[in-house]
């Protein structure tokens, strides 16, 4: 039997590559106050070197911040810090101290002066080393100089069980994995 495909308003096609794995990304702009902004916009694009990108719209204070310093950090959440990582992304750091204000806790990083979230599982410390304007969003591209997980959590791959990590499905909708693994 075949199955019947429906069109997918082009506004929304995007969400046909969702679930995403959502990452809080810290920045600073040149005066040193750091901001959160949550994304489900970020993937590897090179293994060697290690370089990622993340997007973001021009609009967003967190943009800003970025092209200043030319780092950041992507940290990575569960699902025990969602209301957190939920209010990151819908408040604004031009208005608020998102640390201050949502309870998560900066940490210094390894090797940028962007700090780390504590309460994060694992981090990617970037320099920036390109951007580009795509559309309505800027894509970021940072090389990873530091990554670091908290012990026993990674090995190779997350441990899914552990982490529950956060994934977005669309609007204020999201999801963890299950701990079921199949290998083929």
């Amino acid at each position: 039997m075949v199955e019947t495909k429906l069109d997918v308003s082009l506004d929304l096609a995007y969400r046909l590559l969702h679930p995403r794995n959502t990452v809080l990304v810290t920045c600073a702009g040149s005066n040193g106050k750091p901001n959160i902004i949550t994304l489900a916009w970020s993937m590897p694009v090179s293994r060697d070197p290690p370089i990622v990108a993340i997007s973001i719209a021009p609009k967003r204070y967190s943009h800003k911040l970025i092209e200043e310093t030319k780092e950041f950090v992507i940290n990575i959440p569960t699902i025990s810090i969602l209301r957190q990582t939920f209010y990151c992304g819908k408040t604004s750091g031009r208005d608020v101290d998102k640390f201050k204000e949502s309870g998560l806790t900066p940490a210094p990083a390894k090797k940028v002066k962007v700090p780390i979230i504590r309460e994060c599982v694992a981090h990617l410390e970037c320099k920036l080393l390109n951007q580009f304007e795509i559309g309505d969003h800027t894509l970021f591209v940072g090389e990873v100089i530091a990554a670091y997980a908290n012990n026993g959590i990674f090995d190779k791959v997350f441990d899914v069980a552990k982490a529950k990590l956060v994934y977005h499905m669309g609007g204020n909708k999201f999801v963890t994995l299950q701990d079921e693994i199949m290998e083929v």
